[in-house]
């Protein structure tokens, strides 16, 4: 498998991945909601975090430690730290690739106040060594780490002021029993309906100064993928539009267009969903096929393709894993125009 991405993929990580460019992250930060009562959507795990909040403010207790889960793009991250606001607390931000060794995580964990948050995205990604060396840090507040060698050994431990860890995952499934069990709060978050996305639209435009009609938040919204990164990030694009083929206000007709020359399908399917559609469809009548054929096949990362493609694909029914591997369904077939080889 090449090292260089292809285009499509490069488009992909623009739109969906947390690896963004500094321009994406001041975007994105311009558009946080600073507090609970701004965040949209997630009604029920946002009423829950109001509670545990406040519940643990009246014993003047850190909160319990947090797992966040789902798709990325929902708000994990801008949950964070929003609970950092909330609680008046300090947050470090780091992510389970980039703690390497035991050493990363003492240098973390020993300049944490009293009451401050820890937030690691991507938290499955955490190695053995260090998640085992995470796990008296999270009950007991306390580590352990050796000096020197051999003979001369010794084992030092370290009280660590009370602290509350965020972790953050996009694959649930590959968390540990036992560091998924050292969580006293879990929460998954879902893919946002159309209306609540459009009203993440109008504050977005609202703050961008971007005069957005009520039809063309809803066509953007339609095109987001249930997701509010894809569609501030839909809404840029959109609005670039609108301010050089039209009078700067986002019309449904101009943002109908602009998404159309993106690729953006009614739908929200962009050139790599329709790939992986088609690929399954054309070269493996239909499905069922393994994960690594349809990724070598394509030509991208398989990834990319579970944490970036499939989610939604799955939620909005044009694919199903089965025990022998993805296969399309009827609805597929009828959105692509395509005739389905066999009965699926």
């Amino acid at each position: 498998m090449t090292d260089d991405p292809s285009p499509v993929t490069r488009e992909r990580e623009v739109l969906l991945t947390q690896a963004e460019t500094d321009e994406d992250r001041v975007f994105n930060l311009s558009l946080r909601p600073q507090s609970l009562s701004e965040f949209v959507g997630q009604v029920d795990l946002v009423e829950n975090l109001r509670i545990a909040i406040q519940a643990a403010q009246k014993r003047q207790e850190p909160l319990e430690h947090l797992l966040l889960s789902g798709p990325q793009g929902l708000g994990k991250t801008t949950l964070a730290h929003i609970i950092s606001k909330e609680t008046g607390t300090k947050i470090t931000a780091t992510s389970g690739p980039a703690i390497e060794r035991a050493g990363d995580l003492i240098g973390i964990l020993t300049n944490l106040g009293e009451g401050d948050l820890l937030f690691i995205d991507e938290i499955h990604r955490l190695s053995k060594i260090v998640e085992e060396f995470l796990y008296p840090a999270m009950e007991q507040f306390q580590i352990d780490f050796v000096i020197d060698k051999g003979p001369y050994a010794k084992t030092i431990k370290f009280n660590l002021k009370r602290f509350t860890l965020i972790g953050a995952t996009t694959r649930s499934g590959l968390l540990t029993a036992p560091l998924r069990a050292r969580f006293g709060l879990s929460h998954h978050l879902s893919f946002y309906e159309s209306a609540d996305l459009v009203k993440i639209l109008e504050r977005s435009a609202g703050i961008l100064d971007v005069p957005l009609e009520k039809e063309a938040a809803v066509e953007i919204a339609r095109r987001s993928r249930g997701t509010p990164r894809v569609a501030n990030r839909l809404l840029r694009r959109v609005r670039d539009y609108a301010q050089v083929k039209g009078d700067g206000k986002i019309r449904s007709p101009i943002a109908r267009t602009a998404l159309d020359a993106q690729g953006i399908d009614p739908l929200g399917l962009d050139d790599l969903d329709r790939r992986v559609l088609n690929v399954i469809l054309k070269q493996y009548d239909g499905g069922p096929v393994g994960l690594e054929a349809l990724a070598a096949t394509l030509n991208e990362e398989p990834d990319t393709l579970v944490d970036v493609v499939e989610p939604y694909l799955l939620k909005v029914g044009l694919l199903r894993r089965t025990p022998r591997g993805r296969e399309i369904t009827k609805a597929a077939t009828d959105h692509l125009g395509l005739a389905p080889k066999r009965l699926i």
